[in-house]
Formats: structure tokens, sequence, C-alpha cells
């Protein structure tokens, strides 16, 4: 099969949109966040939000992926989708007062661990499949 009927990277972008739908769900929705009686009610109503917006931000990754006619505005697209969400999360804990996670864990950004592995794979994918959509047809 040849790179121009495979598209390798439409799947490893999915693969990390996928993760952005699901992956603050399974980190949040549960006592330590959503859950915890100790955290403030607009505290949760970020942490909603944060989901939500994992939500939006994977779906319209995978809907300017996998549109019929690929362009490289879709796929421009689908990557700044794709990397939004962990860029921001990145960027949280510049802000006064924020940690990683909450006392009485160690504040050692945990969140690298997928973060920086998601956006390797949105920069591969996006490589891998700019050369694809690029590429003349045969």
């Amino acid at each position: 099969m040849s790179s121009r009927r495979f598209p390798i990277g439409k799947v490893l972008m999915s693969a990390s949109a996928l993760g952005t739908v699901i992956g603050p769900f399974v980190a949040d929705f549960n006592e330590t966040h959503i859950f915890n009686e100790k955290w403030m009610p607009h505290a949760k109503f970020h942490t909603a939000q944060t989901m939500s917006m994992g939500v939006a931000l994977g779906l319209a990754t995978l809907d300017n992926l996998w549109r019929p006619r690929p362009s490289r505005t879709a796929l421009d697209s689908a990557a700044v989708t794709a990397s939004v969400y962990h860029v921001s999360q990145l960027t949280a804990g510049l802000y006064p007062g924020t940690a990683t996670v909450d006392p009485p864990g160690k504040d050692n950004w945990p969140q690298l661990w997928t973060t920086l592995p998601t956006l390797g794979l949105v920069g591969l994918g996006y490589l891998l499949e700019r050369r694809r959509v690029e590429k003349p047809s045969a």
C-alpha cells in the first residue's frame, strides 16, 4: 500500500483528537475534580468547560481531517485544533496560584506524559499528511 492510499498522518492526528475528546473525562470526571466535595462550584465549572472544549476541539480536528476532499487549509486547521488544548495546558502553569496537581501531590507536571507525546503525534501526523496532500495525483 502506498502512502497515497493509507493516510498514516491522518491516523496519527486522529489518535490525538480522540485522546483530546476522551482524556479530559478520564482525568477529570471523577472524585479528584468534578465530584470533589472540596472544590468550589466555580472551579468545577471551569473543569467542565475544559472537558467540553476537549470534545469540541477533537471533533473539529476529525472534521477537518476526514473531509471528502483533503486540502492544505483543512489540514492546517486540523493541526491547530489538535494542538490548542495541549498548548493551553502547557501554559496554564504559568498563571499565578496554579498547580499541576492538588495537595498533597507533588507539582511535577504529570500532564507532560500525555501532552508532549500528543503534540509529537500531531506534528508527525501533520508532516506526513502534508506530504501526502501536496503530492500530485498519479
